[in-house]
């Protein structure tokens, strides 16, 4: 016997969707599923609300002039 913790969908016609780990095996099992009548619309709204995450760009230019990274000198056969 296995308990697992983890957050199903239910759809408006009342059916669940959950992601199970990959050691279950495939077939019938009997289940025995809690609901928790609190709908998590508060992580959802909390994942919208967050602000993207900005990154600085620093010019670093080439690492030497010689080298010019062209797919012909890349793939040159000698």
């Amino acid at each position: 016997m296995k308990s697992i913790e983890t957050i199903a969908t239910v759809t408006r016609d009342a059916k669940i969707t959950v992601q199970l780990p990959l050691d279950i095996a495939e077939g019938e099992h009997q289940v025995v599923i809690v609901i928790d009548e609190k709908v998590l619309i508060e992580e959802t709204e909390k994942k919208k609300k967050k602000a993207p995450l900005k990154f600085s760009a620093y010019p670093v230019g080439l690492v030497s002039e010689s080298l010019t990274f062209r797919r012909e000198d890349l793939y040159a056969n000698d």
